[in-house]
C-alpha cells in the first residue's frame, strides 16, 4: 500500500524516525573504513584571489620593489638567497625547512578569466577557460571511484553549500559546517521543509530515499566526529575549528578520502597587507595545530593538504594600497610524504608581463592529474581527460 507523504509525516516523530525507516534501509551499509595508509586529500581553498607575489616573495627583484613601493614585503622569512615567505606564515618556513612543504609557483591556465565566480568555476571543474562544465573535478572522481557507493561520504566538505568542485554527474560530497548542527538539522529542520515545500502525492519511496540518506549520513558524520577527541589545541578562529573537525573525522574509521575547506576573502583591493596578515594568520595557526595532531597520531605521512586560489593579483599596486585582479599563482603542499621539497620551479619572471600580468608556466590541470594520480591512485585520464604528463613530487 502507498503511504502519502502527508501521512508519512504525521506518523513520524522526530524521536522514532530512524526506528520507523523500512528494512532496506536500515540494511544500507557504509562503506569499509579507510585502508591502513590509505591517503587522503585535504584541500585549502583561498577564496577571492590571494596576492601571490606577498605570499612568496622575490627578495632580491628590483621590479617587485618599484611597482610596490607602499605594499611590497621587506620583512620576509627567507626559504633561500632569492626567495622569502610572508612573515605571517611562519609556520610554513618552518614546515619548509622540515622537508614538509612544496611550493609550485606560477599556477594557472591559458586564457585567464579575472572574474572571481568564472575563474573559480574554472579551478572547481578543471575545465578550459572557453569551456563550461556543469561537474567538478574531485566530484568526477567520486563517479569513478564511487559507482557503487550508496552515501556520499567518500568526500566532505566544511561548509554550508557544497562547492562545484564536488559535485559529479552520479555522486557528490557531502556539505556541513559542524557535525552536530548537521545532525540536529537531518532531525527537525530538514522535516519541515520538505513538509512545507511537499504536498503533493508522490509515493512514500520518495521520501525514504530522500530523507533516509540525510539521516543516516547526518547521523554517520556526526557520530564518527565524536569517536576520537582530540587532544590537540586549536585557535578558536573559524578555520581552527574546521579544521578540529576534519581531525576528529581523520582520526575515526570513516570512509573519506577528500575534505574540502576555504578561507577567505582574499579579494585586496584596499589595504591590501592587514587583510592578508589576519588571514594568513588564521592560517598559519589552524595549519601548525593541525600538522600536530597529524603528527602525534602517526597520520602525516598519508595526509596531503593542498592550497589554491582562483586567481593571483596584478604585479602592479593600486592607488588604495591594494592589488587588483590578477592570473597566475602559487599552490602548497604539506605532507610528510613529499618526494620533493621545497621550491619546485622558478619564481614569476617580472619582465615578461601580459599587460601587467604573469604569464603562467603550470597548468593547474597537471597538478590536478598529479594530485589524483599519484595520491590518490584514480584514473587521472578518466576524471579530467588531462594526457599532458604530471609532476613527481608526490
Amino acid at each position: 500500500m502507498l503511504i502519502k507523504r502527508r501521512e508519512f509525516l504525521k506518523i513520524s516523530s522526530l524521536a522514532t524516525a530512524s526506528l520507523l525507516m523500512p528494512n532496506f534501509l536500515k540494511a544500507m551499509t557504509f562503506d569499509e573504513a579507510l585502508a591502513p595508509n590509505q591517503k587522503i586529500l585535504v584541500v585549502l581553498q583561498f577564496t577571492g584571489g590571494n596576492d601571490g607575489l606577498n605570499t612568496i616573495i622575490p627578495t632580491k627583484n628590483d621590479i617587485y620593489f618599484k611597482e610596490r613601493n607602499k605594499i611590497a614585503i621587506t620583512d620576509s622569512l627567507q626559504l633561500n638567497d632569492e626567495t622569502g615567505i610572508n612573515p605571517a606564515l611562519s609556520y610554513f618556513k618552518e614546515l619548509h625547512d622540515n622537508g614538509e612543504l612544496s611550493i609550485l609557483n606560477n599556477v594557472g591556465y591559458p586564457n585567464p578569466d579575472k572574474s572571481h565566480f568564472r575563474s573559480m568555476d574554472i579551478w572547481h571543474s578543471a575545465s578550459k577557460s572557453d569551456e563550461y562544465l556543469e561537474t567538478g573535478w574531485l566530484g568526477r572522481f567520486l563517479d569513478e571511484e564511487c559507482y557503487n557507493c550508496e552515501h556520499p561520504t567518500q568526500a566532505l566538505e566544511v561548509d554550508d553549500m557544497l562547492s562545484l568542485a564536488l559535485k559529479g554527474e552520479n555522486n557528490k560530497a557531502f556539505a556541513f559546517k559542524d557535525p552536530k548542527r548537521l545532525y540536529q538539522t537531518s532531525q527537525e529542520k530538514y522535516f519541515k521543509s520538505l513538509y512545507d515545500h511537499h504536498h503533493d502525492d508522490e509515493t512514500v519511496s520518495y521520501l525514504y530515499q530522500t530523507l533516509g540518506s540525510t539521516i543516516n549520513n547526518a547521523d554517520y558524520i556526526f557520530e564518527k566526529s565524536k569517536a576520537k577527541k582530540t587532544e590537540q589545541t586549536y585557535p578558536n578562529s573559524q578555520l581552527g575549528k574546521d579544521f578540529k573537525t576534519v581531525s576528529s573525522l581523520i582520526k575515526s574509521d570513516i570512509n573519506t578520502r577528500v575534505y574540502y575547506l576555504s578561507i577567505g576573502s582574499f579579494d585586496t583591493h584596499v589595504n591590501q597587507n592587514e587583510r592578508q596578515q589576519k588571514l594568513f594568520g588564521d592560517i598559519n595557526e589552524a595549519l601548525k595545530s593541525f600538522v600536530a595532531d597529524m603528527k602525534s597520531n602517526g597520520l602525516f605521512d598519508d595526509i596531503l593538504l593542498m592550497t589554491f586560489s582562483e586567481f593571483g593579483r596584478r604585479v602592479a599596486q593600486n592607488a588604495s594600497n591594494g592589488t587588483d585582479h590578477g592570473t597566475a599563482n602559487q599552490m602548497f603542499f604539506i605532507s610528510g610524504g613529499l618526494k620533493k621539497k621545497g621550491i619546485l620551479n622558478p619564481l614569476p619572471d617580472l619582465t615578461k608581463l601580459n599587460e601587467g600580468d604573469l604569464m603562467y608556466t603550470e597548468d593547474f590541470r597537471k597538478v590536478y592529474a598529479t594530485v589524483l594520480k599519484n595520491w590518490l591512485k584514480a584514473d587521472s585520464s578518466k576524471v579530467l581527460g588531462w594526457k599532458n604528463g604530471i609532476y613527481d613530487f608526490i
